[in-house]
């Protein structure tokens, strides 16, 4: 079975403490829940890197201008609604010198609103993290400070 391949971008917070940000979604279709970091599709003429400020920013009220032009390709295969995505997203870094910035997800759609079961700053990956490989994707975006090889399945 094919899947969709949507354009997106992600944001691996990183706090002051070396926690990762994760929002914690969970699918009506499915009723599964999922841990991932803020991010979403991009909109028509915006570069992932754009999308990635932005999405950062409506999603948990952090300043889009904490996230750097560092990011690592990550090969994602998931379902969402019913849909199987199969596409390749930036995952971009941002950090922030505070322990466990405030978040206020305020500027949620509806849709988003209505899967949005809180978030949290975590130091280890919890059961449910999409994509399952995120600990490497950290691993990858702090040893570096240049684009990396595609990481997934």
């Amino acid at each position: 079975m094919e899947g969709v391949d949507r354009r997106a971008a992600r944001v691996v917070c990183l706090d002051g403490q070396g926690r990762v940000l994760l929002m914690h979604w969970r699918d009506r279709v499915s009723g599964e829940t999922v841990w991932e970091p803020p991010g979403g599709g991009l909109e028509p003429g915006e570069t992932p890197l754009d999308a990635a400020r932005r999405e950062l920013t409506e999603e948990t009220g952090l300043s889009g201008s904490a996230v750097e032009d560092v990011w690592v390709e990550v090969r994602r295969d998931f379902r969402w609604l019913g849909v199987r995505y199969v596409t390749i997203e930036p995952f971009y870094l941002a950090r922030f010198e505070e322990s466990r910035p405030e978040v206020d997800p305020g500027e949620l759609t509806p849709e988003e609103s209505a899967a949005y079961l809180g978030h949290a700053w975590l130091e280890s990956m919890p059961d449910g993290v999409e994509p399952p490989e995120l600990a490497e994707v950290v691993a990858e975006l702090t040893g570096r400070r240049r684009p990396a090889r595609p990481l997934g399945r």
